[in-house]
């Protein structure tokens, strides 16, 4: 193994030293082990990427650097931050380390910050906690912290409200947040999970550019092995509550030690390596049956309350044949789950024309696009919002058996065996509850009810985006399988180009509703022809240091061109 625990000699210059940490989660069943004897250090401007799966103990471990435990949980061991335990600080104490020493980005921004305050306010809030300056002082930090993390036209937007920025302005706001009181020590929590490819890159830049100008130390917690290589000089790897290996970034990628480690890099998908399209020279279904037709598709969503409307799908034009995965790339708001949800009968649109299973969807009645709905599989982004909570598993997956066929109740039951069996669930969790399965097993029951009624078009919209590497890596394999083997064409929606280039034949690429370039998925991810989609695939990082610093060295290069 090659982790090693740092002796408190060798490390009096780290801001965080954290040493035998243990946490328990005290339940009815009794206690819950959730971190065994980790040890580690931060240095000052270092950073430290913590890793490895949902469930391994990475968040609750960096969380103790601010003193946050839940409610149950119990710790032993300490965590030294500037010199201070952090598990023996109260009261005041702990709240005046609380963002002068150390500050937390969270996972997700919309939920850090509060709707009925301006961002102004909320980052003033921090700063007058800590320091006692007038409202007039604070509010020049807050702006001047705005300006630091690239918000546009601080002077105004400081008192904006959060719903007026989007995702990737709004965590620019929880980083300024953090950084109003320089703290030595920013903990950032999946801070860009949720975020397009170029907003990441733009958020990982300034991370990098804090650490560079202010000499801030940085511990990032992600399962996103491209944001590893991208921002990280350090990497500990943990899984199930115990640090498995620990070694610089570049170490790590290049020769890994453990068994685990090696498993979590080969789940990363990688552009241009598997690529579904390789080899071929021509759409290979290009003779089948047209499923879904688009003829300058135009879907226009109408202002409220005198606001103007939203163009989300501006003239397009597309096919998906029999047989085929047709990959929909592009930014949040390019449009793409729009047409997708236009496909399937949600959302109505404008002009144009959609012919969907030789259905003109401008002519869209219910009554008469109802005998198609069971041709029509949808995988939605989130299982968790898409089940009914108060139904079994089973109940769930029976759903489209129950609307459609009339098979009674044994026969559904071991319809609802057999699909379960197909996506590799036990037939036992048919009596769970969906709040009784993980990320990944919900995930594979949305896809057996997608798949309920044999459907020829399977529309899915983003549906690995919050797995763990790992659980994705098993979910577009055993689409791959499924589609293979049953022969369904599919609308794959994502904005992970490294997805979508290992289970799509052609891929189409969308901007502000418009699209910009289809062709082979080989072709368009590997030579690109529209600077959008140059820029788009030079932001999406990859699983290695070296190349992903050629690549930042070309988004560079891009912007520059503008």
């Amino acid at each position: 193994m090659s982790h090693a625990a740092p002796t408190i000699t060798e490390d009096r210059d780290a801001v965080l030293r954290v040493e035998g940490l243990n946490i328990d989660f005290v339940t009815d069943a009794g206690a819950v082990p959730a971190v065994r004897g980790v040890d580690f250090t931060v240095k000052a401007g270092e950073i430290l990427a913590i890793v490895g799966e949902s469930g391994s103990g990475k968040s609750v471990t960096a969380r103790t650097a601010l003193g946050i435990m839940a409610e149950n949980g119990a710790a032993s061991g300490a965590v030294y931050l500037n010199g201070k335990d952090m598990l023996t600080l109260h009261g005041a104490d702990l709240r005046a380390a609380r963002g002068r020493d150390v500050a937390m980005v969270f996972q997700e921004p919309s939920t850090a910050l509060n709707p009925v305050y301006t961002v102004g306010w909320q980052i003033m809030e921090g700063i007058r906690a800590h320091n006692k300056i007038s409202k007039k002082e604070a509010k020049a930090r807050a702006i001047e912290a705005m300006r630091q993390v690239g918000i546009p036209d601080p002077e105004q937007r400081v008192d904006y409200y959060p719903h007026q920025f989007s995702g990737g302005q709004k965590q620019r706001v929880v980083i300024a947040a953090a950084l109003a009181l320089k703290p030595g020590l920013i903990v950032a929590d999946e801070p860009t999970t949720a975020l397009d490819v170029t907003v990441q890159a733009e958020i990982l830049a300034l991370l990098r550019e804090l650490r560079n100008e202010l000499g801030t130390a940085i511990v990032i917690i992600t399962h996103n092995m491209g944001v590893v290589a991208d921002i990280a000089d350090r990497v500990i790897v943990m899984n199930q509550g115990k640090i498995v290996e620990e070694a610089p970034a570049l170490t790590l990628f290049e020769t890994p030690q453990e068994d685990y480690t090696r498993a979590l890099l080969a789940a990363v998908p990688h552009l241009g390596r598997e690529s579904a399209s390789e080899g071929m020279t021509e759409r290979p279904v290009a003779g089948a049956e047209v499923l879904v037709e688009a003829k300058d598709l135009v879907v226009h969503f109408p202002g409220r309350f005198g606001a103007p409307g939203f163009t989300a799908v501006d003239k397009v034009d597309l096919k998906i044949h029999a047989g085929e995965v047709y990959g929909l790339v592009g930014e949040s708001g390019s449009g793409k789950t729009t047409i997708g949800r236009t496909i399937a009968g949600l959302n109505r649109m404008t002009s144009g024309s959609l012919k969907v299973l030789g259905y003109e969807m401008a002519d869209f009645k219910e009554r008469s696009f109802k005998p198609l709905r069971e041709q029509i599989g949808f995988v939605f982004q989130d299982p968790a919002a898409s089940f009914n909570p108060h139904l079994t598993i089973g109940e769930c997956v029976a759903e489209p058996l129950t609307v459609h066929r009339e098979l009674g109740a044994s026969a559904t039951r071991a319809k609802v065996a057999q699909l379960l069996e197909a996506v590799q669930l036990p037939s036992g969790f048919a009596n769970r509850y969906p709040h009784e399965l993980s990320g990944g097993q919900r995930q594979r029951a949305s896809l057996a009810r997608a798949l309920a009624l044999e459907p020829k078009l399977l529309i899915a919209d983003e549906p690995t985006s919050a797995l763990d590497v790992s659980v994705q890596a098993k979910v577009l394999e055993l689409f791959r399988e499924l589609q293979t083997e049953l022969g369904f064409a599919a609308l794959f929606v994502s904005h992970d180009l490294a997805v979508v280039d290992q289970l799509a034949t052609w891929v189409g690429v969308l901007f502000r509703g418009t699209l910009l370039e289809e062709g082979l998925g080989s072709q368009v991810l590997a030579n690109p022809r529209n600077d959008y989609t140059q820029r788009l695939i030079a932001s999406l990082p990859v699983p290695d240091p070296r190349e992903q610093a050629q690549r930042r060295a070309r988004i560079e290069e891009l912007n520059a061109r503008g």
